[in-house]
């Protein structure tokens, strides 16, 4: 006799709903699409380090375009875009804090942010 006998569960797997799954899945071409997206952003990055009027302004540019690529990337690739809208929030409250310390600790350190 198995444990999963004595506990009542039966011990063969059980087939998944297919109503579970049938929500809105992304196609190849979405995910081109994205792939696209975050090269163009990743161009942006390489361009700005290179635009000499620009030198000042670099860190915050790349945190804005860092922003951009995350949530891209944690949306679709990690299909949270599918997913609740309270996972979405703590990704984005995750990021909003990370950058808030990155700022602090650059301002504290007087490296010339703020």
């Amino acid at each position: 006799m198995r444990l999963a006998d004595l506990r009542g569960a039966s011990s063969r797997a059980r087939p998944v709903e297919e109503e579970a799954h049938s929500a809105f899945q992304p196609s190849m071409a979405d995910y081109v699409r994205v792939a696209v997206a975050l090269a163009a952003v990743t161009s942006m990055e390489v361009a700005i380090y290179y635009i000499e009027a620009l030198q000042g302004a670099l860190v915050e540019l790349f945190l804005f375009l860092s922003s951009i690529k995350f949530m891209l990337v944690v949306m679709w690739y990690m299909h949270l875009r599918f997913d609740s809208r309270l996972f979405s929030f703590l990704f984005a409250f995750g990021l909003v804090m990370a950058i808030g310390v990155f700022v602090a600790t650059l301002a504290t350190m007087k490296a010339g942010l703020l």
